[in-house]
């Protein structure tokens, strides 16, 4: 499948008629008109607070993500056939998957969670390598899911370091 737009503009009304497509595109979220990987991603961070306002945080809440991230794998595969387009921006399952497991280990203070989104977002959107590697060489669901996790795992290590360093 290529790299392009669908031959179509997906809506709401098109979503809500195919449930896998809706989670595909984040409860709609992905259907911003500009910047629909960054609006896809905010869904995370009441997610991760109610999530964590139920005891799930750490470890448990990597859990969460990752068993998104396994789900993510058939739901962005079924998304990208019901477009005919492979990774779509608008498709942002791999956002959200990303961002939890990127917040499971972020100091629970809005500050941090704002430098959380900002360090994710430049790595998912600039795509340096290896994040990049993946995303080219990495197709289906499976390739729309690992370049997230990839930029999700730079933007720990950056976190991390930047804890380290403050502390």
């Amino acid at each position: 499948m290529p790299k392009t737009a669908p031959a179509f503009r997906p809506t709401f009304r098109w979503l809500l008629r195919r449930p896998v497509c809706l989670l595909g595109f984040g409860f709609g979220s992905g259907l911003a008109p500009v910047a629909p990987g960054t609006f896809g991603t905010l869904p995370a961070l009441p997610m991760a607070a109610g999530l964590m306002a139920l005891g799930i945080h750490g470890w448990a809440l990597a859990a969460v993500a990752l068993l998104l991230f396994a789900a993510g794998i058939p739901i962005c595969n079924r998304t990208e056939a019901a477009l005919g387009v492979h990774d779509y921006g608008g498709i942002v399952w791999d956002e959200i998957a990303a961002m939890l497991l990127v917040l499971a280990f972020t100091p629970p203070h809005w500050a941090w969670w704002l430098a959380a989104f900002g360090v994710f977002r430049l790595f998912d959107a600039v795509k340096p390598p290896p994040v990049r590697w993946f995303d080219q060489r990495v197709n289906g669901g499976l390739g729309v899911m690992l370049d997230d996790l990839i930029a999700a795992l730079l933007s720990l290590a950056v976190l991390q370091g930047a804890a380290y360093l403050l502390q």
